[in-house]
């Protein structure tokens, strides 16, 4: 597919992330479902490339598949059994409610821009969530897996389905670079609209500022887990709201409806950044308490050597798993 004015990919993928991410894979931590071939490992047994296990020989089994090592040692036949292997479902979440517009940082030079960079022309948390995402579905899309799109604020607000075919990273970028920022965040009941159109088992890259209640966050992932699905929770904060550098008193307005406050910022800093600590601590805690992968990203910071960070650790503990 020709690269569109709209799209170009040297916009919203720069070439030192493809580079950072090139070593790494974004493996299935559950046994998927699917019907392609590909890297991940499915529940539907059958004759390809990862040994499963032996069951006993049964008349009309195809003898090309007898395990004549154990016959020797056992004088009994058993046959091979095999794990197929799959293609990942990778489905990005994706949060444009209002607190995502926020931003501290000069819009990046040759950043393709999005409607939250293009109204104040700063890197805003909604910019850093299009770049994470656009570099992970190209991650999935190259080792042929099946990305799709969710953006959502109180409700689902665009559904891109998903799709390993040529285009649907232009399509899920495009959707992002478009897509209005605003609303509130209601991320239960977003987590009950997707998961009543997913069928089959998947991994949700969920991409927030998780400003939210760690009681939602608790329920909505919670719904996840109990579907069988795997998540990656990546939470994206402005530098300012982690370290409240501000020094001067001043408005500040709460960007989903929270109202106007004058506050002086040195007064409350010391009292605010361990609200912000504790509020990391438990959406991390929450996150673990489900086998779930979480990590907080600074919008100031590269999006490669973070996302290379995520995946190396998860590929290491998937590892660990297989050999306990």
């Amino acid at each position: 597919m020709p690269e569109t004015a709209a799209v170009r990919s040297d916009q919203y993928l720069a070439p030192e992330t493809l580079v950072q991410l090139a070593p790494f894979e974004l493996r299935a931590k559950m046994v998927v479902e699917g019907v392609m071939s590909g890297m991940h490992r499915s529940p539907y047994q059958g004759m390809a490339v990862e040994f499963a296990e032996h069951r006993q020989y049964v008349p009309g089994d195809d003898l090309k598949h007898l395990d004549w090592k154990v016959y020797g040692r056992s004088d009994k036949l058993y046959i091979k059994r095999y794990q197929q292997e799959t293609n990942l479902d990778v489905i990005l979440l994706v949060d444009a409610s209002a607190s995502m517009s926020y931003g501290s940082l000069k819009v990046k030079s040759n950043w393709g821009g999005t409607s939250a960079s293009r109204q104040e022309n700063l890197w805003t948390k909604f910019d850093h969530a299009t770049a994470v995402a656009a570099a992970l579905a190209y991650l999935c899309l190259h080792q042929q897996d099946r990305v799709g799109l969710v953006v959502f604020a109180d409700e689902v607000t665009t559904l891109i389905s998903r799709s390993g075919a040529r285009g649907q990273w232009r399509r899920i970028v495009g959707a992002l670079s478009g897509e209005p920022v605003t609303e509130r965040t209601d991320l239960l009941k977003v987590t009950n609209q997707v998961l009543g159109k997913i069928g089959n088992r998947a991994l949700f890259i969920i991409i927030s500022d998780l400003l939210e209640d760690p009681e939602i966050i608790r329920q909505s992932l919670a719904r996840f887990r109990f579907r069988r699905h795997d998540v990656i929770l990546l939470q994206m904060l402005d530098r300012q709201e982690l370290r409240f550098e501000f020094s001067q008193p001043a408005p500040f307005v709460g960007l989903e409806g929270e109202g106007r406050l004058r506050i002086d910022p040195r007064a409350l800093r010391e009292a605010y950044l361990e609200a912000v600590s504790r509020h990391l601590h438990e959406v991390s805690r929450i996150a673990l308490s489900f086998g779930f992968d979480y990590h907080s990203m600074d919008t100031h910071e590269p999006v490669g050597p973070a996302l290379a960070f995520v995946l190396a650790r998860r590929n290491v503990h998937i590892k660990r798993s297989k050999v306990s």
